[in-house]
């Protein structure tokens, strides 16, 4: 039996996969690296970061990075092999090439290391899942795969606006919105989309017409079309809420933090990278609703967020640990589901950072004791 000493010596080892582009340089928000490196180091965790290449290449010494705070920078040198994979392949199209999804189907069989949030989300995927749920049926917007110009008449016929999004998009990229325009004698369709923080809207006449725009400007690309509801607004712009939920040490989903987040003005969407704002969900909640029924509101969302968590996790067959949520809010505090990010963006709000960073580690511990080879001597 190892001493003392010696078990104390070992630690578990996390590598944070990531990929390169063609210049051969290693993606991703590195800043959130070494975030997690640090505090990997704090609580007793080897943590560096490396690629789908670097650790096909070799089964023991694995080629990463680290941040040397005494350096100042970046530094490589040889890694033992991990224990936990911490999956942040940025790319969709990377990620879906063969040969990383057959690493990572590789790793998933593997008893020796555990991965976990294996695949980004898909949209329609999701909403699949969700509805076949009772505990989360009635909290999603009506919802359908965008085939044909008769489901955009539908819905444009039974809602006054809906959400044009596509099935493999993140942070806002390539969401639409049409409206039914209640005028006589001219335009009666409006489709509305941004560039970055420019909007852009274009009219039209007939349902054909705003049909063949669509299908010019998305080609291949597979879309859902969703009703859209009527947000709480703040000082006059919609907002909704982004939970995250992550597992913890015991491996049981927790609420991790809510934030709220306000749309620009003049934008469909309350995404930062489209001119939306990060606002206190507390506060603004009380705002629209009081403080009684804000804490009411926001204690429901906590208890969606874990329930939806749950489901995705049960239906996916997948080993998830964290997991970032659009959830709206409507005048009457109704809550919904807009949509489920596996690879959650850094929260800004410092209280739920900290939280996120400690129980991301803790819960890569935990997997670390469930492996076959569970830690590796410390140098």
């Amino acid at each position: 039996m190892a001493s003392v000493q010696a078990q104390a010596r070992r630690r578990p080892v996390i590598a944070i996969l990531t990929a390169k582009d063609r210049h051969r340089s290693m993606r991703g928000r590195f800043s959130n690296f070494s975030d997690i490196i640090r505090v990997g180091k704090k609580l007793g965790a080897t943590v560096y970061v490396t690629t789908a290449e670097d650790i096909r290449s070799s089964h023991n010494n694995i080629v990463g990075l680290y941040y040397s705070k005494q350096a100042g920078m970046w530094m490589t040198k040889s890694f033992p092999a991990p224990h936990v994979i911490y999956n942040r392949i940025p790319f969709r199209k990377y990620e879906a090439k063969p040969e990383i999804q057959q690493m990572i189907l590789n790793f998933l069989q593997d008893r020796k290391v555990r991965l976990f949030n294996p695949f980004f989300f898909n949209k329609w995927t999701l909403y699949e899942w969700l509805s076949r749920a009772k505990s989360t049926k009635s909290s999603l917007p009506k919802t359908e795969k965008l085939t044909s110009p008769s489901i955009l008449e539908t819905y444009l016929e039974q809602h006054a606006a809906v959400y044009l999004k596509p099935i493999h998009g993140k942070a806002g990229k390539g969401i639409m919105q049409g409206q039914r325009i209640k005028q006589d004698g001219g335009p009666k369709y409006r489709l509305i989309h941004s560039t970055g923080k420019k909007r852009h809207v274009h009219h039209f006449w007939t349902i054909p017409e705003m049909w063949l725009h669509l299908k010019q400007k998305i080609g291949a690309k597979e879309y859902i079309i969703q009703q859209a509801i009527d947000l709480t607004k703040s000082h006059g712009h919609p907002f909704d809420l982004r939970i995250l939920v992550q597992k913890n040490h015991t491996n049981t989903w927790q609420l991790t933090g809510i934030g709220a987040r306000v749309a620009g003005k003049r934008s469909i969407t309350t995404h930062v990278p489209r001119g939306g704002s990060i606002r206190s969900a507390s506060k603004v909640l009380k705002a629209v609703f009081g403080p009684t029924r804000a804490q009411e509101i926001k204690e429901n969302a906590g208890t969606l967020a874990i329930v939806i968590a749950e489901q995705i996790e049960k239906s996916s067959g997948y080993e998830l640990g964290e997991m970032s949520m659009d959830v709206g809010v409507d005048s009457s505090g109704k809550l919904w589901f807009f949509e489920a990010n596996s690879k959650p963006m850094k929260f800004d709000e410092p209280r739920i950072r900290r939280k996120s960073l400690k129980t991301l580690i803790q819960y890569c511990i935990y997997l670390s004791s469930q492996s076959t080879d569970k830690y590796t001597e410390s140098p």
